[in-house]
């Protein structure tokens, strides 16, 4: 798109938050070498990648003229890039990475109060987490607010992060990133990741079958390729459908199939 520019600010914060992981996994790989070693830094890294391309790319200024750019913009944003930052186990390189004056005066106090450690547990509860991203997913797109955020710049980061933040809970408790307590997975996880799927479902069915436009904005500002409002929500809807639920099914299978074999240790994803 013409409009586009380099959005700066989310690009200085990539780059230093990459900066700072590596400098973190490099201390890291001289005591725990098998823990962190070079896949650990690559998913992070593409995860850093994939975020700047979601959001700070050309292609979220398609985004603000196709629904259907919009929702794959939404994918990446939710299913690809918490995987594969949680998959770099990031808490301790990050902290590890920190200048020493930060760490010890600003990251080891905070770590140490007690009410704020309780808080990050019960937030990556899995009922908690669960509900985090998905009341998210689904209050982000009802029509006022859905609109409102391709209005309003600000409202759109907001929604950007209240969709991260949300999806990083969701996928903590899948990858359960070390230093976390590794559980091994059991049933109640597939149901976890099956009902978050049945709502992606829901929401991509009424988009795809609902023969309107849903969201005035597109009626509002009509796309410069000419593609009429309908047919782009129905496409929308379709990646949201077809990708969303590979998403969630994909582990759901890798889980099952540990499940269903108990002679062998169950693999686990955070073990990837």
């Amino acid at each position: 798109m013409d409009d586009w520019d380099v959005p700066v600010w989310l690009t200085l914060g990539t780059v230093v938050t990459s900066v700072v992981y590596v400098r973190g996994w490099l201390a890291l790989r001289r005591t725990r070498p098998e823990q962190f070693n070079a896949t650990r830094l690559l998913f992070f890294l593409s995860g850093m990648a994939t975020l700047w391309i979601s959001i700070g790319s050309p292609l979220d200024a398609f985004a603000d003229v196709l629904l259907s750019a919009h929702m794959v913009e939404h994918l990446i944003l939710m299913m690809a890039v918490p995987p594969l930052v949680l998959l770099g186990f990031p808490v301790v390189p990050l902290l590890r990475g920190l200048p020493r004056v930060v760490r010890t005066g600003v990251a080891g106090p905070l770590l140490r109060v007690k009410t704020l450690r309780k808080l990050v547990h019960g937030l990556v509860h899995p009922p908690v987490a669960w509900l985090a991203m998905n009341v998210t997913l689904l209050a982000w797109h009802v029509p006022g607010a859905y609109d409102l955020a391709l209005e309003n710049e600000t409202i759109h980061d907001i929604e950007h992060l209240c969709f991260l933040f949300g999806a990083m809970l969701f996928w903590w408790c899948i990858v359960e990133p070390w230093p976390s307590t590794r559980k091994p997975y059991h049933w109640g996880m597939l149901l976890y990741l099956v009902t978050a799927d049945f709502v992606n479902t829901g929401l991509s069915a009424f988009l795809a079958f609902c023969n309107r436009p849903v969201y005035a904005f597109y009626v509002e500002h009509p796309n410069p390729f000419q593609i009429q409002p309908v047919p782009d929500q129905v496409l929308g809807a379709v990646v949201m459908w077809v990708f969303g639920s590979l998403a969630y099914l994909l582990p759901a299978g890798i889980i099952t199939m540990g499940l269903l074999q108990p002679a062998r240790k169950p693999r686990m994803l955070h073990q990837a």
